[in-house]
């Protein structure tokens, strides 16, 4: 199967304008499955719940049954970061719609920085999505979520063969871990990262760009720039990940011993 990861600058406060990219990204995609950056529909430094709050997509709305559409209409599946709205609560998540997949939102477990000010905790837990014409179970984290092992590592022991991760990266310190998350699963992993500067109420923060998809062994399959807007896909077979062993005696899963690690 081919992987996208979509790496763009959303504006902030525009939906109207960031939500026409995300569609036209799908029409062009031509990959079974596109990664969109976090907070692709309306951009990242809301300092409230309330500035945030007209910004905010329930999982119902238009533009979610649009993107689905669009995205079965295409061939494709998307996984695409948002705000949620939820009862008038909001989450910092990401849905994964498209052929062959029932609709499925992830809420972002670990908040960042001044997320806390915005968004409640996730509390979706980390579940995989089985697709079954691709023979492909993925499994969905955001951001700051790659900061903690147990994230990936849930998901790659509830089978996941690939994790898509929509980010909104500021910090340096992911381009050493992401590779390992990888690595250490044995899965194929996505960072879909966004470009540009926002600023509110006096500060600024700087995002990272370098979206990457990484092999199941934390090589670079195919990587970004740190400023423009591209996108980056990849060849991937999911079902190359489900042997967790690496010689005759020793398995990654199989050698786990949880009893101790508690």
């Amino acid at each position: 199967m081919k992987i996208a990861a979509v790496q763009f600058t959303p504006e902030f406060k525009n939906v109207d304008k960031n939500v026409q990219h995300i569609l036209d990204h799908v029409v062009n995609a031509q990959s079974d499955l596109v990664v969109m950056p976090e907070l692709a529909t309306s951009g990242y430094f809301f300092l409230s719940a309330a500035e945030a709050a007209p910004y905010s997509h329930e999982t119902d709305s238009p533009f979610i049954k649009k993107l689905e559409s669009e995205a079965v209409a295409n061939n494709t599946v998307v996984v695409c970061g948002f705000i949620e709205n939820s009862n008038g609560v909001l989450y910092n998540s990401a849905v994964v719609v498209g052929k062959g997949v029932a609709k499925y939102v992830y809420r972002k477990t670990h908040l960042f920085y001044k997320e806390h000010q915005v968004f409640e905790r996730g509390d979706t837990g980390f579940g995989v999505v089985n697709i079954p014409h691709l023979d492909c179970n993925l499994g969905v984290m955001i951001c700051y979520d790659w900061r903690f092992p147990e994230s990936a590592r849930t998901l790659a022991l509830r089978g996941a063969d690939v994790i898509a991760c929509p980010s909104n990266l500021v910090t340096n310190i992911w381009r050493m871990a992401m590779p390992v998350r990888a690595l250490e699963n044995k899965v194929y992993l996505a960072v879909a990262n966004r470009a540009g500067t926002e600023s509110n109420d006096g500060e600024e923060v700087t995002f990272n760009a370098d979206s990457v998809i990484y092999g199941y062994n934390g090589s670079v399959l195919n990587q970004a720039s740190t400023t423009d807007n591209m996108v980056v896909v990849a060849d991937i077979n999911p079902s190359e990940t489900r042997d967790k062993s690496f010689n005759d005696v020793n398995d990654i899963f199989k050698d786990r011993r949880p009893e101790i690690y508690e």
